[in-house]
C-alpha cells in the first residue's frame, strides 16, 4: 500500500528554520504531483505548496520567499524547507501525493513556532 511518511516537525523558535521530509513508498515522486498542506486547530487544512512532476512549484502567497519545496527522486522523498518561520506557521503538516481520484496522505507532522 502507499505510504508517505512526514518527520522533522518540531519547536522553533520565530525567525527560525526546520526541514520536512515526506518519504514515500509505493508512490513514485518523479511522476505524480507532491504536495504540502497544513492544518491549524481550528481551521481548514490548506495547500501550503506543490511541486509537480517536471519539478514546476507553487507556493500560497503566505509563504512565498520563506518556504521552498523539493524533491528527491532517488530518495522518492519531498521536501519543505522553511524558513523565517512565524507564530502563525504553526500547524500540522500533511504530505499529499497522487492525483485525482486517489490522493494518500501522510500522518501529518506538527510545527510549533513560540518563543
Amino acid at each position: 500500500q502507499v505510504q508517505l511518511v512526514e518527520s522533522g516537525g518540531g519547536l522553533v523558535q520565530p525567525g527560525g528554520s526546520l526541514r520536512l521530509s515526506c518519504a514515500a513508498s509505493r508512490i513514485s515522486v518523479s511522476i505524480y504531483a507532491m504536495a504540502w498542506f497544513r492544518q491549524a486547530p481550528g481551521k481548514e487544512r490548506e495547500l501550503v505548496a506543490i511541486i509537480d512532476s517536471a519539478g514546476s512549484t507553487d507556493y500560497v502567497d503566505s509563504v512565498k520567499g520563506r518556504f521552498t519545496i523539493s524533491k528527491d527522486n532517488a530518495k522518492n522523498t519531498v521536501y519543505l524547507q522553511m524558513n523565517s518561520l512565524k507564530p502563525e506557521d504553526t500547524a500540522v503538516y500533511y504530505c499529499r501525493g497522487g492525483e485525482r481520484p486517489h490522493f494518500y496522505w501522510g500522518q501529518g507532522t506538527q510545527v510549533t513556532v513560540s518563543s
